[in-house]
């Protein structure tokens, strides 16, 4: 008798520590997804439709020997959010001007390669950046010169995620 006694309050003692650990560990869980919950919303994408914002047409003479050659390019930005859309227009000259230079300094062999056109697509994207304080990773348009000491990297570059404009499109890409 004394033999089964022992043995129920070894079994009730094990079924109630293994209860407790359960419960325990139930709860650290739930603190721990609580403490993920506002980091992972912070780091995730805008949960509505992307924006997008269409930029004129431009036509711009092409860096080609004679200078007979010319694109005409449309543009569409993918912006992060519909605040960020009134961000870029704000910065639409700026980017603008900075677009048509840098197209103006492609030949019509780099303008018409997939590679070429992708290539104008991340200039594109770092010239939109610009207004915005950069992208980090950006190279130095300049090198530096002679002489001169060593500049730091600017520690004000933005990651690209924290950018308005997130992706550069053509919606029309003609070279003639």
């Amino acid at each position: 008798m004394l033999l089964i006694v022992l043995l129920l309050v070894l079994v009730v003692v094990l079924v109630g520590g293994g209860g407790f650990l359960y419960l325990s560990k139930q709860r650290a869980a739930a603190a721990y997804d609580d403490q993920e919950q506002p980091q992972a919303a912070a780091h995730k994408g805008p949960a509505g439709p992307p924006v997008y914002l269409p930029l004129d047409n431009m036509v711009v003479n092409l860096a080609d020997p004679g200078g007979e050659r010319v694109a005409q390019v449309g543009i569409t930005f993918e912006l992060r959010d519909a605040a960020a859309a009134e961000t870029v227009k704000q910065f639409l000259p700026t980017i603008r001007s900075g677009v048509l230079l840098l197209v103006s300094q492609k030949t019509s062999e780099e303008m018409l390669q997939r590679e070429g056109k992708e290539k104008l697509a991340n200039d594109i994207l770092r010239e939109a950046a610009r207004p915005f304080g950069g992208m980090e990773g950006e190279e130095e348009a300049e090198p530096p010169k002679a002489g001169a000491a060593k500049s730091r990297k600017s520690s004000n570059k933005v990651r690209p995620g924290d950018l308005p404009v997130q992706r550069v499109l053509f919606s029309s890409f003609i070279v003639q």
